[in-house]
């Protein structure tokens, strides 16, 4: 019995580790409308936008922050923008944040925010307001750099 008990333990420990190995927040991440790379930058949470998704044509580095609140920050590109604020992140293998912020570009806005690495490895973003919360799940990818300098990404299983 006390066998069955100890492997059974040992079992749940050694898949957390596992768990947490393969799936933590930093990284590149596949949201709705763009990719963000996800870092700590000065034992803070970072999640800024790499590239943009547009129409065929159109350059993603043209694209501005134009629904930004702040009139002085309308003409930047999206490209490079953080998304998050207070998030103070310290560990790799953090799960989960509460209670910092996000910039949502589609509306110009800054919410509350949480952060969860979900049992898939996606990374379930929420943004609350007035105690709302709605979320999107953002994808894991690897990005490689070409021979060329270009980059390329695939979703990572």
């Amino acid at each position: 019995m006390a066998s069955n008990l100890l492997k059974a333990l040992t079992l749940i420990v050694f898949t957390n580790f596992i768990f947490t190995e393969e799936h933590n927040m930093l990284g590149y991440w596949l949201t709705s409308g763009s990719i963000v790379k996800i870092e700590e930058c000065d034992g803070m949470l970072c999640g800024k936008i790499e590239h943009v998704f547009v129409e065929e044509g159109i350059d993603p580095k043209s694209v501005l922050d134009s629904n930004n609140k702040d009139d002085s920050l309308k003409s930047r590109p999206l490209i490079g923008v953080n998304l998050f604020v207070n998030f103070p992140y310290s560990d790799t293998n953090t799960m989960k944040l509460k209670n910092g912020k996000i910039y949502d570009p589609g509306r110009g806005k800054i919410f509350k925010s949480n952060l969860y690495v979900v049992e898939s490895g996606n990374l379930k973003v929420e943004g609350c307001l007035l105690g709302i919360c709605g979320h999107e799940e953002w994808q894991p990818l690897k990005v490689i750099i070409n021979k060329d300098g270009t980059r390329s990404a695939e979703l990572l299983d």
